[in-house]
């Protein structure tokens, strides 16, 4: 079981949301889609889904097409879109039954079926009560309720936490990652602490392109170095400081911006102020980063705050 984006390109008007990204999630893995608002990530899944049609590339759901095979897919996977559309005036288990019969499920089997999701997604106590009654969480739960009710492998939950209260978050998060232990599931969020309580493997999409994509603890290992920010008055050279000992790594961060890694920061800060005074630059600001998943995000998305 997976879900395979291959070199998938989509642009509306002058606007290039996504620049050829490809990536797979695999069962029992929660892949974290991370990213700014307006990065790609509703557009990814959309088009995942079959709602949207990409310029370019193409989607497969175990193997099949999404483009050639849309109905085929349909029956593969579940999705939550981000603003959850539901029938408020409709009974929580009378708009399941209705979800079920749009997908031609067994009729033998439909009632255990729609009692076991019901139970799973901890509807139980507001299963007789109309959707537009329930609560921010517990509708949230309908909409889980409704991306599972047909057994689907791979699931796509979009911003699926997004206006709940602490107490909601660790009941969906707790559903999460026991629906996704024998199915593909990708959470698409831009919620830091989402990615770190739920997901194995994290990608960070921005301005349409894919800046990161590994394990969860690879990227955490990735934070946990220490790293000093340097901004210049003058065009930054790398090649100027890459020699000083104590420099594993740099990462140009604009033309005036970089970092540089290293394992002792105090030190290689003494060494890049002399550096600039032996080249006679002009400093705006040296500081050591504080490492951290969060961090990381900023960096790569240029995202400052």
């Amino acid at each position: 079981m997976s879900l395979e984006v291959i070199n998938l390109s989509k642009t509306y008007g002058e606007q290039k949301v996504l620049n050829d990204i490809s990536f797979e999630a695999k069962a029992g893995q929660v892949l974290g889609f991370l990213g700014p608002n307006g990065a790609g990530k509703s557009t990814t899944m959309k088009i995942a889904t079959g709602y949207v049609l990409p310029d370019d590339g193409e989607v497969k759901v175990n193997g099949v097409s999404v483009l050639s095979n849309p109905k085929e897919v349909s029956r593969m996977i579940g999705y939550l879109p981000e603003h959850n559309p539901l029938y408020l005036d409709m009974y929580v288990k009378e708009f399941l039954q209705f979800i079920a019969g749009l997908y031609s499920m067994d009729k033998k089997h439909l009632a255990n079926r729609i009692q076991t999701v019901i139970e799973q997604c901890g509807l139980g106590p507001e299963q007789h009560k109309k959707i537009g009654q329930l609560s921010k969480g517990y509708r949230q739960r309908v909409g889980l309720a409704k991306a599972l009710i047909h057994d689907p492998s791979v699931i796509i939950l979009d911003e699926p936490t997004t206006g709940l209260d602490p107490n909601q978050l660790v009941d969906i998060r707790k559903l999460i990652k026991e629906i996704s232990r024998d199915k593909t599931l990708i959470l698409s969020t831009h919620i830091m602490q989402e990615v770190e309580a739920i997901c194995e493997k994290v990608i960070i999409i921005n301005k349409g392109e894919i800046v990161a994509q590994d394990l969860l603890s690879n990227l955490k290992s990735e934070a946990g170095k220490s790293s000093i920010l340097l901004q210049l008055e003058e065009v930054i050279e790398l090649e100027v400081f890459q020699d000083l000992p104590l420099v594993n790594n740099t990462k140009l961060i604009d033309q005036h911006t970089a970092l540089f890694y290293t394992t002792d920061p105090k030190l290689l800060r003494k060494q890049l102020l002399q550096r600039i005074q032996e080249l006679d630059l002009t400093l705006v600001r040296i500081q050591q980063e504080e490492k951290n998943l969060e961090s990381i995000f900023h960096q790569l998305t240029n995202q400052n705050g």
